[in-house]
């Protein structure tokens, strides 16, 4: 890592090294992952009213799980220390993600065992403390505890290949990034096709996804991290101030474009393929936007306060709403006005938990201890002038960014 050598941001691309609106961005991806799963409890009675949720959120849960991994390698890139070393960085990523998955996982052992009188499997257990999960092709090791933990999985193979990846992208010459940002896509669309040729092909009814695609192209860290890598090299495309073929407007409109065809293709490409480059030019041409000074409804106080809480939302929003339905009558649907209340009172209960995990542990907890005492005490001067030839020192600027930027999940 300290040999990194990516060139200095443009006059056109130099600004703010915290990129607000994509701190708002990722409390809007966190809510439609909300949706998606409030859709598959079943709260509503009304067949019709089911579909309609169906149609409008179905594809939220995938695409806004895309967002974040491309996020991930994105503002890593974007906002890494002039004078980093790996050490350092696996310290931040480990205290910034590991508390609060600690936690939750503990907080679902207690439930599973209260609430549905479950025990638990001592492998599955070390393979969830661990962050292994996702390597495994069993949904229910996959699935167990909480849900969504899954994605922290990959999150922690991204993180641990990061300091390999950035040497060997930033190696690239910048006329060379697209086309090398053009073969990722192209490798996110060979895993589809691959994975259809597997033999495990049942289908999970309620997602119409067989099991086949929903490990290898959805959940498996090794074809998610192809996500990862664009992030990292649309990080660069910006950085180096090559032109990016739509703007943030036109990126927001692909987006929502791609979105509503998505469910037309088949499973094995509407969950990653179709909306990995829309997804991708949202996060390049929003940083774009806010490098030149010009900001959006997303970079507002409220929107970037929400952001900041996504991860703990996101972490705890599936055992918020699976216990809250069982609390209330595990397969009881209620008409819509009544469905529709009680969803936005288990939204706000999860803002609530996710403000308190947010205030009393992931903010103080990186404070205390993302950052070595050696490194806290050295002055800021100092700290800035601890660079490493050739390496550009807009990068210092950054360190704070990503110790104050929330996990990209």
């Amino acid at each position: 890592m300290p040999q990194h050598t990516t060139r200095l941001r443009t006059t056109e691309t130099a600004g703010p090294s915290r990129l607000p609106s994509l701190t708002g961005m990722r409390f809007v991806a966190a809510v439609l992952v909300f949706l998606f799963h409030a859709v598959h409890q079943g709260f509503f009675a009304s067949e019709r009213t089911q579909d309609i949720a169906h149609a409008l959120f179905y594809q939220g849960g995938w695409a806004g799980v895309g967002f974040f991994f491309v996020l991930s390698g994105f503002i890593l890139t974007w906002s890494m220390r002039a004078d980093d070393t790996a050490p350092a960085f696996f310290r931040r990523r480990f205290f910034k993600i590991y508390p609060l998955h600690l936690i939750t996982l503990v907080i679902a052992m207690m439930l599973a065992a209260w609430v549905a009188q479950a025990s638990v499997s001592g492998w599955n257990l070390a393979l969830q403390v661990l962050l292994l999960q996702s390597w495994s092709p069993d949904i229910m090791v996959r699935g167990s505890f909480n849900g969504v933990a899954w994605s922290l999985s990959c999150e922690a193979f991204f993180y641990a290949l990061f300091p390999v990846l950035i040497r060997i992208i930033d190696r690239i010459r910048p006329e060379r990034l697209w086309a090398w940002a053009g073969a990722v896509v192209a490798a996110v669309f060979a895993v589809p096709f691959a994975a259809d040729r597997l033999p495990d092909q049942g289908t999970f009814p309620t997602m119409d996804v067989t099991a086949a695609d929903l490990w290898l192209v959805y959940q498996f860290p090794g074809t998610r991290l192809l996500d990862f890598v664009l992030g990292i090299i649309l990080a660069r495309v910006v950085m180096e101030g090559r032109r990016l073929p739509l703007g943030f407007g036109g990126s927001v409109a692909l987006v929502v474009a791609a979105y509503a065809v998505a469910p037309l293709f088949p499973s094995s490409y509407h969950l990653v393929a179709v909306m990995v480059v829309p997804l991708g030019l949202l996060v390049a041409s929003a940083a774009r936007e806010e490098a030149a000074g010009r900001r959006t409804w997303l970079s507002g106080r409220a929107m970037v306060w929400l952001g900041e809480i996504s991860f703990a939302f996101y972490i705890t929003h599936q055992l918020v709403q699976s216990y809250a339905h069982q609390l209330l009558g595990v397969g009881t649907g209620w008409d819509t006005p009544r469905a529709i209340g009680l969803l936005a009172l288990i939204f706000g209960a999860t803002l609530l938990v996710s403000w308190l995990l947010f205030t009393l542990v992931e903010r103080p907890v990186m404070r205390r201890f993302g950052t070595s005492r050696s490194r806290r005490r050295a002055p800021a001067g100092e700290a800035a002038g601890r660079t490493v030839p050739d390496r550009p020192a807009r990068r210092t600027a950054g360190a704070a960014a990503e110790e104050r930027t929330p996990s990209p999940l």
